[in-house]
Parts: C-alpha cells; structure tokens; sequence
C-alpha cells in the first residue's frame, strides 16, 4: 500500500495548492472595493438569528424545500457533502494504516464501527444517486432548448452544471465499488448497516489491488471535484453559508440599505464628499459582500422565474443581473487586483475594460434592465442563497441618478414634485387635509404637539391624501378608528412624503432631505407610535428612518385593525356576498411579512368568500408600482398591472382586494381597461380592506 499512499499524498498536496491559490485569489478580488463593516456588525450583533438561519436555511434548506421535487433531491445531495466527509477521513485512513500495517482496515475512533454511521453512509450516498437523476430530468425537462425564454436555465452555463452531476457521480460510484472492495477483503468497519458496501462484497473479488485502485479513484474524483467547484458556480458550496451570514436580515426584506462611501453612511453635508464615490459605476465599486453575491449565485434560476419584470417579457432577469457582473468581473480580476497594488495600466484595451461601467447601451448592464425592476423583493425572496439583488440595483440606480444623471426622463417630473411640493403629484400640501372635510366627525390635527390623550398619528401618506381613489381608504380607516374609540390624530400640512420613491429611484440625497425633515417634525410633535395605510410609508418609516435616527412605533393599519376585531372593538355585522380575491402588497408581504392580518379582517367579514390567486403570500406577484416604477412609463412588454389582473380573473372575483393606495391605482387602471375591452364584469372593483371592514361594520350600501 505504499505506492497508494504515495500517488494520494502528491495528488493531495497537488490538489490543496491549487485550490489554495484559486481560493486566494478569489480573495484578493473580493476585497478590492469599499469595505462593508456593517455586516460584521450585524452578524455580531445578532448572533443568534445567524445561528438559526444557518440551521434553518444552509443546513434545513428552507427555501429549497418550497421547490418540490428539486428541493429535496438538492437537500439529499447537500446533506451527502457533510455526511460523506466520514467516509473520506476513512479512505484516507486506510491508506495511511495500509501503508504502515499493510492491512487497509481503518475506522473512525469511537464512532467508526457503529451500524448506523454505516447505514447513513450508504443511504445518503444511494440518496444522492437519486437525487442526481432527479436533477439531470429537471434539467433536460426545462432545458431553454425547448422551453427558450421560459426556462430558468436560460442564460445560464450548463455544460459547468453538467459537468458537476457527472463529477457527483463519479464520487458516488468509486465511493461504492471502494467500500464494496474492502467489504469483499473484510476491511470494511462496519459489519451491519452499510447494507449497499456489504451487498457489494458478496459479489466482488476478493482483490486488494482492486480495494487499492478504488480507494484511489474514490479520492482522485473528489480532489479533481474540488478544483472544478473553486472555479465553477458550485463555488457557493463554500460560500453560500457565509453568504447566508451576512445578509440583511430583519423580519422580511425591510430597509433599503444606507448609502456608504468608504465603509461609513453618506454625509452629504461633508465639505469633501467625492461624488463620483456615490453608487456603484463600475465593479471595483462593489463591496466584498456583493463579490460574494457573485461566487454564491448557483445560477438556479428561480429568481427569474419569480421576477415580474422577466415574466411580462422585460430584459430584466435577478440571475443575469448577477452572473453578467460575476463574469464581467472574473474577466477584469488581474489588472483591478494590479491596479489595487500601484500598477499603472497604459494600454487603451486594459483601461477600457477597467472603466467599463456597470450601467450603459456598452456597459455591463442595459439600462433597461435597471430600471425594470419594481423593487417588489421577489429575487430575494426566493433566492436559496439569500443574494441580495434589489441592493445592487439600488446602488447602480444611486450612480447613475446622482452621478450621471441619467434616469427615465418622466421620473424627473416626480423628483421635482417632491423637491417643490414636498409630494410626487406637485399638489399643495393645504389639499392634505380637504378629506378630512368629508368626515362626519372631528378629526385633529397637529398643530404643535400631539394632542393630550392621542395615541397614534396617523401617517395618511401622499396618495392617502391626494389620490381621489385612496382618499376612500384613508377615510374608512379614520372612521374605523373613531368608531373604535381609538384616538388619533394627523399632520396634515405639515406631513411631507417619506421619500420612499426618491430613494427606490436612486435619488439618496432627496431621500435623506424629506426623511430628516419629518423626523424632526415628528420628534418636535412627540409622535411615538404611527399608523399608516400605505405600506411604502409603513416600510420607511418602520425601517429606514431608523437609519437616520427616526425610532418610531410604526404598525399597517391592517394590523391594528385586526387587532380591534379580535379585541371586539370593531364587529362586523351586515354579510358581503361577495367572492374576493386578495392581492398581497410587495412592500406589505415580502419586505415586512405581513400577510395573515389582511386576510383575518376578510375572514372576519360575514360572507365574504376568499379565493387566491395562484400566486399569492411569498410569491405574489407585484402591480408594478414599485422601485418608484409608479411614476414611470412601462414600454417594453405586457404591463405588469394587467399581467395580474388577468391572474385575479381566473377566480372570477366580485371584488379585488388588496391593503395598498400604489396596488389600488394600478390594479384599478388595469381592471378599467380590462371592461372597457369586454373582458371584465362591469361591477368589478379594487377596494381596500379597510373599506370591505367599514361597510359590514356600518351597514352602509
């Protein structure tokens, strides 16, 4: 057995130099953008969400899961990479003794003899097989030579992944015919549970050159394995679990994050403030977090398959988004990590490639594909990995609004409303308080301080305020509260936007103005806790805010009035006959996991007959308000609004609810254009929650 001890010895010293370099490498390329210090931070700080989000999501596989038969096959095959190490120290251990005693019979310490470590063995290894075949019919089923378009796959390298099941393979087989082999030489460890080794030996030839040759192709495979993974998608076995570590992880999408230069917030007041630093314009603005979104994407795909902007034919995929900075970068590695070290490039093709920006008609990324997207977090989401996608779009989106400004030319007109009138429309911020005119009761507004007594402000929101068919739900949602014996009161006037759509623009320094504005109104107020109707407003203010210091109870108003129903503070009484079909708010579902409220007010509705969509909760599909897309025009393919009003009328509702001003304007436009064509029954409507609760609450018509 010495000359196999010897051939494993250089293969394996071999194979750890390469790898070590590749993994150097990869390294050395991650760390030459900004640092991104709050994510150490944040993992630090929150180490038991870290924990269980490695339990539950790298080691439960979670998110896989949800995707049946793909799910458990990966999560048989995953689990075959821990348990499979055992059977590894064992190979090595047994050349290492063969070489010494010249009998190859090594076994783990303590546990190497048990019948179930032997059954896990041949039965993750018999899993994994499965799983294998699982994959390879996945693959050649939605393969983009039939499925084109439609398929995940498109886009993606698939001779990398098929090179890999066929590696797997290869594993798997040698790992048998080596395990066979010593059970035939009665070198196998266990007597019992390794039922596939053990069926093996009965059949195999008592041959130790066989047991030697086996043990050898069982290690070469996996070191050949090793190699092919550092250089190849399936890195993310190694990185995906840091990946998980440090990704933002409130309760659902929550925050867009800060805008940092450097490695510290953005302070736009600093006198010395680069702004071509603002944004990312090329890939050496990327920060080490993002460079591990590169190395983590497994190029699965199900982002796109979720995206609406890819599903409604936009050239907007997660995955492309992600695998064309992946592979811009690779191709740019050596003269970004020389030019990291001093080295001074003059040849024009070199400089060229280096200051290729992210986004252009030549760069890295089409601006159609930037501003496609709705920010409604459904990459996210479902990414298995937890690639942040919105992230990277967001800080493009900064460069180029702040940098280059170079946006859609509509959006100009929203930016100039916010910055004039304090709201996207251009309104007078007197026309905040007309609705409440049409109350039959006081409501109060704040003049200086909260008035004694007052619990919540309620944050009505621009289009709560301005907007004639959400000017509805603010006002159910005022009496609902008066009705409750809740007091509340509003800012009127002095409530300005939350600057929501600036920042999903890219517009940071907007942002940061409106923000600060109505933090300092809020604080001098003495506002503590807040309702609002739209969750854009909700989201800020709950999540963002406190980025800038603005520490607020914040709830939906789908929230606290479920709350009052179960409280018996509200009851409804008079029946809805209606069939309801409930469209789940990007922002309310996705970014802050609210998603049972909505549906315990219907439930609560006498009858009212709820119907989902085919996609709904987690993957709902957007109204393609979002990102700020409200205010611009959708040219390329089919409107994403109509794309789900078509969904919610394959349940043949009487009413589209939804808990949401943006979904109330986009659904409404595309059911009117929908009965204008004949397709929709005349009496189809979008109402809010809110206004189904107040109707059965007052009996009203």
């Amino acid at each position: 057995m010495l000359w196999v001890a010897i051939i494993a010895l250089v293969m394996t010293v071999l194979t750890v130099a390469v790898a070590g370099r590749r993994a150097l490498f990869l390294y050395k390329l991650a760390t030459v953008g900004p640092p991104a210090p709050e994510r150490v931070e944040y993992a630090k700080t929150n180490l038991g969400a870290e924990i269980k989000a490695q339990l539950v999501e790298v080691f439960g596989q979670k998110k896989l899961l949800k995707w049946t038969p793909s799910g458990t096959a990966h999560f048989f095959v995953m689990w075959a990479f821990f348990i499979l190490l055992t059977v590894y120290i064992e190979a090595y251990g047994a050349i290492v003794q063969g070489a010494i005693t010249g009998r190859p019979n090594f076994h783990i310490p303590l546990i190497g003899t048990w019948a179930v470590l032997g059954f896990l063995q041949d039965f993750i290894a018999v899993a994994c097989l499965v799983g294998l075949v699982v994959f390879a019919a996945i693959r050649v089923k939605n393969s983009p030579k039939t499925l084109g378009r439609d398929s995940r796959f498109s886009g993606s390298h698939l001779g990398g992944a098929w090179l890999v099941l066929f590696m797997i393979f290869n594993i798997i087989w040698t790992l048998f015919l080596a395990r066979g082999a010593a059970a035939a030489n009665d070198n196998l460890p266990y007597d019992s549970g390794a039922f596939v080794s053990r069926a093996l030996g009965d059949v195999l030839p008592q041959s130790a050159l066989l047991e030697e040759i086996a043990l050898l192709l069982h290690i070469g495979f996996m070191l050949v394995f090793l190699v092919i993974v550092l250089n190849s998608k399936h890195l993310h076995i190694f990185t995906a679990p840091l990946n998980v570590a440090f990704s933002r992880r409130p309760d659902g999408l929550g925050a867009a994050p800060e805008m940092r230069v450097g490695g510290k917030p953005v302070d736009f007041e600093d006198e010395d403030l680069d702004p071509e630093k603002l944004g990312r314009g090329t890939i050496a603005d990327t920060t080490w977090k993002g460079f591990l979104d590169f190395y983590s994407c497994t190029e699965c795909g199900r982002c796109q398959s979720q995206c609406p902007a890819w599903n409604t034919d936009k050239p907007l995929s997660p995955k492309m988004l992600i695998i064309d900075q992946r592979d811009h970068a690779f191709q740019v590695a050596p003269y970004l990590m020389a030019a990291q070290q001093g080295v001074e490039h003059k040849d024009t093709d070199v400089l060229a490639l280096l200051e290729k920006p992210l986004v252009g008609e030549d760069g890295v990324i089409h601006p159609d594909v930037l501003w496609s997207c709705t920010n409604c977090g459904a990459c996210v989401e479902q990414c298995p990995v937890d690639i942040e996608h919105i992230d990277h779009i967001l800080d493009m989106r900064r460069y180029q609004v702040m940098v280059e400004s170079s946006f859609p030319s509509e959006a100009g007109v929203m930016v100039k409303n916010l910055e004039n009138k304090g709201n996207p429309w251009g309104m007078s911020e007197m026309k905040r308080a007309e609705w409440i005119e049409e109350l039959d009761f006081e409501v109060e507004i704040v003049e200086d301080k909260m008035p004694e007594g007052t619990e919540y402000l309620f944050w009505v929101g621009c289009a709560g305020a301005l907007e004639d068919r959400a000017k509805k739900t603010t006002k159910a949602v005022a009496e609902l509260l008066h009705i409750a014996g809740v007091k509340f009161a509003v800012l009127g006037p002095m409530e300005a936007c939350t600057g929501d759509p600036a920042r999903r623009l890219g517009m940071e320094y907007l942002f940061n103005m409106l923000a600060q504005q109505n933090i300092e109104t809020l604080n001098e107020a003495g506002v503590k806790k807040i309702v609002a109707t739209c969750p854009h407003c909700f989201n800020t203010l709950a999540n963002e805010y406190p980025q800038l210091g603005g520490m607020f109870e914040v709830v939906h108003h789908t929230q606290l009035l479920s709350k009052l129903v179960d409280e018996g503070l509200l009851t409804p009484i008079t029946p809805i006959e209606q069939k309801i079909t409930y469209h789940d708010p990007c922002f309310l579902g996705r970014h802050n996991k609210v998603y049972s409220q909505p549906r315990d007010i219907m439930a609560k509705v006498p009858g009212v007959q709820t119907q989902e969509m085919h996609r709904h909760k987690d993957r709902g599909f957007c109204c393609g308000a979002g990102g700020a897309r409200m205010w611009m025009e959708e040219r390329i393919g089919k409107r994403i609004n109509t794309e789900r009003v078509d969904e919610a009328l394959t349940t043949d509702p009487d009413t589209v609810s939804t808990a949401c001003p943006f979904c109330m304007v986009m659904l409404g436009d595309a059911i009117n254009e929908k009965k204008n064509n004949g397709e929709a029954k005349e009496s189809l409507e979008v109402v809010d929650v809110a206004q189904l609760l107040i109707k059965s609450v007052k009996g009203a018509s």
